[in-house]
């Protein structure tokens, strides 16, 4: 294995696993904001009120993405072992 094949690696590794990711920590981000935006306004301030709605919205992506990610797993690991045999070789 040369650089150049371990560092291609690394990146998939990274690009897949930021493609994972983004849709549970942006749509997170975006609640928490309105959560918080919500408690200034009301001066409510309750650490649980926050973590409700995240889990909430996580499960909601969780079942509407979960296809699609599981989908790029699948991809990702075949290729990895399909490309395993000519990544020894090298």
């Amino acid at each position: 294995m040369n650089e150049d094949l371990v560092l291609k690696l690394g990146q998939d590794a990274l690009k897949t696993t930021a493609m994972l990711a983004s849709p549970l920590l942006l749509s997170t981000l975006v609640v928490g904001l309105i959560v918080s935006i919500f408690q200034a306004l009301t001066q409510i301030n309750e650490a649980t009120l926050t973590f409700v709605p995240k889990m909430i919205v996580i499960a909601l992506i969780i079942i509407l993405a979960g296809p699609w990610m599981l989908d790029v797993m699948t991809h990702y690991t075949s290729d990895l072992f399909q490309g395993l045999a000519m990544m020894v070789r090298e």
